[in-house]
């Protein structure tokens, strides 16, 4: 599945030019401006819970190093996947949205241990 991501932003702009040239101001009603302000505050919590999950990555990074332990531990990872899966259903996510948020969540973790890795050689 490829990300929509840069479509619907390309048409969401398109849009407001358009809106824009005409000289109007997009109707938006207040109860879904504060459904957005609360994706917001989840938005910056969810990147708050992110940043205190990469520091203690940081942490392990450098236990991993100091041990001789290599970064990828991917029996390690099958059960963060496994579990975020059970957890994501319990929450409507499907396995495939979890799969791909833990996929890229890993990645970086993996980005930053091996960076620690290198300099600890």
């Amino acid at each position: 599945m490829k990300n929509k991501f840069p479509v619907i932003m390309i048409t969401l702009a398109a849009i407001a030019a358009v809106n824009k040239a005409k000289g109007q101001q997009p109707a938006i009603d207040t109860a879904l401006e504060n459904k957005r302000k609360v994706i917001d505050s989840l938005d910056r919590k969810l990147f708050e819970v992110l940043g205190a999950r990469e520091r203690v990555v940081r942490e392990i990074g450098v236990y991993k190093a100091q041990h001789h332990i290599a970064p990828l531990q991917a029996a390690r990872f099958q059960k963060v996947l496994e579990k975020g899966i059970e957890a994501g259903k319990k929450e409507g996510l499907s396995a495939e949205f979890v799969t791909e948020m833990l996929n890229a969540i890993h990645k970086e973790s993996l980005r930053m241990e091996e960076a620690i890795s290198d300099d600890k050689h």
